[in-house]
C-alpha cells in the first residue's frame, strides 16, 4: 500500500451510520448504564470518539503505538516535559522553537529540570554534552528557523545508550515526509496547527509515542492537565489530513522553486533549504525526509532588521504573520516575531540572524511567489542604498 493510500484510509468509515465523514461528537459527558459501565466513553476531557479517531490515525501515519490530541502544540509539548521530575536534564537543539524555549526556560527551570542547548547537526556533540542526568533529548529537525538538520538515528542511538528518551518535533516535515519513530525516536510531537491541519484555521498539538508504556503516561498526564483538543478542532485536523500528501508535495516543489531564485538574488546572503545541494547535512535530510518541505529562510547582505522589516512589509502574496504550512503564503520575521523570546545573543549565536526572514511557501503560483518577493527584495535594495547615501551626505 502507498503512503498515499495508507494516509486516506487510515481515517475510517462512521461504523454506526456509514458516514464517509468523521462525526462530530460534540458532547460533554456519555450515559452509562450502571456506575462504571459504558461504551468506552465516559466524560469528554478522559476521551472523545472524535480525538479518538484523530489521536488513532496520527499513530497510525508515524508507526507509533498511540497517538494524543492536545488543545496547542505547546500542550503537547508541556506534556512530554512533564515525564520528567526536579533535578532531571532536557538536552535540546540550540535552534530551538522560541516558545519551546520560553516553557523549558521560564517555565521548568524554576521546578528543577535544567536545559542545555547544543549544536545537533553533529552528533558527535550530543555525545559529550550528554551527562547522567539528561533524561530527554530534545530534537527539531528541520529546525525552526534556520532548518538545520539532525541524524535522528545517530542521536537516538546516543539517548538510549545514556538512558535517556529520544523526542523529535517533526512539525515541518510532518509524517507525508519523514517518520522519526522509525529511525529511533521514543516521542514525536507535531503542532497540528502547521501542516496537518493545513488550513490557518485551528490551533492543535499531537503526541505520538513509540511504546505503550511512555503513552500510557502521556495519557494520564493529558487527563490529569486537561489540556486536550476539542472535537471540532479534531474533525479539522482529520479533514487536513486527508490532503496532507498533496498539500506537502506542492509546498515542498514551490519552496524549492523559491529557494533556488533567492539563491541567485544578488540581495540573499544565505538560503536555508534542506532541499538545496549546499544546505548542511542535505544528505542526511536526504535520506530521512522524502523531499525538503514548504520552509524557506534566508538571510539579506544587508545584514540589519531594518532591511528585514522592510521586506516583510512590502511582499503581496507573502501575508506578513507568524505560524506556517497553510495554503497561502506567509512571511515573518523571527528575530521580532517567533523567537523575541530568545535572548539577542543565544538567537544569534543558533544561527538566527538579524536580518533571517522565514517563509512558508504556500500553493499559490510559484511564479508570482517568486515575483512578489523580487519586487520586495527590489524595495528593500533601493531603500539601502537610500539609507547609505543619506549616511554619506551627512
Amino acid at each position: 500500500m502507498s503512503k498515499a493510500t495508507k494516509l486516506i484510509h487510515s481515517i475510517p468509515v462512521d461504523p454506526l451510520t456509514g458516514a464517509i465523514s468523521v462525526p462530530i461528537y460534540q458532547t460533554s459527558t456519555f450515559v452509562q448504564e450502571a456506575p462504571g459501565e459504558n461504551m468506552g466513553y465516559d466524560y469528554a476531557r478522559s476521551n472523545n470518539p472524535t480525538r479518538a479517531v484523530l489521536e488513532k490515525v496520527i499513530a497510525e501515519l508515524e508507526e507509533g503505538s498511540a497517538g494524543y490530541a492536545f488543545a496547542s502544540g505547546l500542550a503537547a509539548i508541556d506534556a512530554v516535559v512533564k515525564l520528567l521530575k526536579s533535578g532531571d536534564e532536557i538536552l535540546a537543539v540550540d535552534d530551538i522553537y522560541g516558545g519551546a524555549f520560553r516553557l523549558f526556560t521560564h517555565v521548568y527551570q524554576k521546578f528543577g529540570i535544567t536545559v542545555n542547548y547544543v549544536d545537533t547537526t553533529n552528533a558527535d556533540n550530543v555525545a559529550e554534552a550528554i551527562t547522567s542526568r539528561t533524561k530527554l533529548v530534545w530534537l527539531e529537525t528541520p529546525t525552526n528557523p534556520t532548518l538545520k538538520i539532525s541524524d535522528i538515528k545517530a542521536i537516538a542511538a546516543i539517548a538510549h545508550s545514556n538512558g535517556a528518551l529520544l523526542c523529535v518535533d517533526n512539525t515541518f516535515a510532518s509524517p507525508a515526509l519523514q517518520q522519526p519513530i522509525l529511525l529511533g525516536a521514543d516521542i514525536v510531537v507535531h503542532s497540528a496547527t502547521k501542516y496537518l491541519g493545513g488550513h490557518s484555521d485551528l490551533i492543535a498539538g499531537l503526541v505520538v509515542t513509540k511504546t505503550k508504556e511512555v503513552g500510557d503516561e502521556i495519557k494520564f498526564i493529558q487527563n490529569a492537565s486537561g489540556a486536550i483538543l476539542s472535537p471540532h478542532d479534531s474533525w479539522l485536523v482529520i479533514r487536513g489530513i486527508e490532503t496532507l500528501h498533496l498539500r506537502v508535495a506542492e509546498h515542498s516543489r514551490n519552496a524549492l522553486a523559491v529557494a533556488k531564485f533567492l539563491q541567485q538574488h544578488p540581495a540573499i546572503d544565505t538560503v536555508y533549504y534542506p532541499g538545496l545541494y549546499d544546505h548542511h547535512n542535505h544528505i542526511i535530510a536526504a535520506a530521512q525526509q522524502s523531499a525538503g518541505g514548504g520552509v524557506v529562510s534566508f538571510t539579506l547582505k544587508a545584514g540589519t532588521t531594518a532591511a528585514a522589516k522592510t521586506v516583510v512589509c512590502s511582499t503581496k502574496y507573502f501575508k506578513l504573520a507568524e505560524s506556517l504550512g497553510g495554503v497561502k503564503s506567509l512571511l515573518c520575521h523571527p528575530a521580532t516575531m517567533t523567537h523575541k523570546s530568545i535572548p539577542a545573543d543565544k538567537r544569534r549565536a543558533a544561527g538566527v540572524a538579524d536580518s533571517l526572514i522565514r517563509l512558508s511557501v504556500g500553493l499559490e503560483d510559484v511564479s508570482d511567489l517568486i515575483n512578489d518577493l523580487e519586487s520586495a527584495l527590489n524595495i528593500a535594495v533601493s531603500a539601502h542604498r537610500l539609507a547609505e547615501e543619506l549616511v554619506e551626505i551627512n
